[in-house]
């Protein structure tokens, strides 16, 4: 699985090497490698990826990303670290580009702190959303539905933990909204949910939980949203890519390839499925990504414009 990449990246070196060799020779330049890349309109060759920890999608995005840019030539390194970390990092130059900014709520305290000193570099995904969510064969089709209908949840709607957002925002918007009250809503772990999830799924029975997209769990399981009419849970937000300040000068290309960058859920939720729920890949983020590039074989040449 790995074999593939180490191949490409070896036959992409080799080219690369050609091609920095007929550009030295046509510029004659004493300038470092990467400030002649930069003055050629070409981009810098390493490449260095600030990944908010606890974050699924941008793990995923990043580690997705980290196997493209191998196999088109670039050194990249990552480091994980917290949000705050990340975005302080990349205003400071410690970071060059991150996967991860959801806008225009969640982090929009950093925007407002770091906004004039990073690079919009655009949205790769724009239906991030905290959620209501039921198997896909239950009756419920609003969240209101759920207090005529609890005794087909089993009276009980499935929380995660105490401290997130996703848990406030049910206790305090959602639940007297709709009349819930009357539920059990049971606050307990993400684990203890997906469980939960996992066993009346596969037991054929309905379940209620407080979940949010983008996440595998709707890859994995045969689930869906509950509408939600009074717009308890707050609009759909977006996901942006964040570069330094100077990231257009210096990755003129990256950044291009970037600006046209997508994911649709079912690419989304199955990358992130093979690589946090998928056993033949714990602990193995790359070979996730192999795997997901393997059964995905235009995805590269389709992001990268047709280089790789």
């Amino acid at each position: 699985m790995h074999t593939r990449r180490r191949t490409l990246r070896r036959t992409l070196a080799l080219g690369s090497a050609v091609a920095l060799t007929a550009t030295l020779a046509s510029c004659a330049t004493d300038e470092p490698e990467e400030a002649a890349a930069g003055a050629t309109g070409e981009d810098e060759t390493e490449i260095s990826i600030g990944i908010p920890s606890g974050w699924d999608e941008g793990i995923a995005v990043s580690h997705l990303w980290t196997a493209i840019l191998e196999d088109a030539g670039y050194e990249v390194e990552s480091q994980t670290a917290d949000v705050g970390v990340v975005y302080t990092g990349l205003a400071g130059g410690e970071f060059d580009v991150t996967f991860d900014v959801w806008l225009p709520y969640t982090h929009a305290s950093y925007e407002e702190e770091y906004g004039d000193q990073v690079t919009d570099l655009g949205v790769w995904y724009d239906q991030a959303k905290l959620t209501i969510a039921v198997n896909e064969d239950s009756p419920a089709q609003t969240i209101g539905d759920l207090a005529e209908m609890s005794d087909e949840y089993g009276n009980k709607l499935v929380g995660i933990e105490a401290g997130a957002g996703l848990t406030q925002i049910t206790q305090d918007e959602v639940i007297p909204t709709y009349g819930l009250e009357g539920m059990d809503y049971a606050v307990s772990s993400t684990p203890a949910m997906l469980a939960e999830l996992k066993s009346a799924t596969d037991a054929g029975e309905n379940v209620a939980v407080t979940l949010w997209r983008p996440h595998w769990a709707y890859d994995e399981f045969p689930v869906r949203d509950l509408e939600d009419p009074e717009g308890t849970l707050g609009e759909a937000e977006e996901i942006h890519m964040w570069g330094t300040s100077d990231f257009a000068d210096r990755y003129p290309q990256l950044a291009g390839w970037l600006a046209e960058f997508t994911l649709t859920d079912e690419q989304l939720f199955s990358l992130e499925n093979m690589m946090f729920n998928d056993e033949a890949y714990a602990d193995d983020p790359e070979a996730a990504v192999d795997a997901w590039l393997e059964a995905n074989p235009d995805f590269a040449s389709e992001v990268t414009g047709g280089t790789l």
